[in-house]
């Protein structure tokens, strides 16, 4: 078997989070809530998460904001991150491996857990996020 390469440049981010987000689009459960929200935006949604994976991974500040509040009223469940989860490290596995690649899957695992819990606890306390 070939062995892959990490993920080291910014064409490396665009291709995971191209190939990523075009799975996110067709899957049958979290596909219509992401198609429904973002709707005709797709290339400035996708450059967004480019400048925020770049920024995670390679710790090069192009991404200015906060990932958290455009998912505070959305309706997901622990079944959607983990679709998500499944889809993000199943196209990482596709095109790379290696320590970017692991640190990947690992940030993914840990964004989906804050992500889950803060959702649940603002549903459960009737708050919303400070944006």
């Amino acid at each position: 078997m070939e062995k892959k390469n990490d993920i080291t440049t910014i064409d490396d981010i665009q291709q995971l989070v191209d190939t990523f987000y075009g799975k996110v689009r067709e899957n049958p459960l979290i596909g219509p809530i992401f198609n429904g929200v973002i709707g005709d935006r797709w290339p400035e949604h996708l450059a967004k998460m480019y400048r925020f994976w770049q920024t995670v991974l390679f710790g090069e500040h192009t991404y200015f904001g906060s990932p958290f509040p455009p998912h505070a009223q959305l309706p997901v469940d622990r079944r959607h991150f983990d679709t998500w989860l499944g889809l993000w490290h199943a196209t990482i596995d596709q095109f790379f491996e290696g320590e970017k690649a692991t640190e990947a899957k690992w940030r993914g695992d840990k964004m989906a857990e804050m992500f889950l819990a803060k959702i649940d606890y603002f549903r459960n306390n009737q708050s919303s996020p400070l944006l």
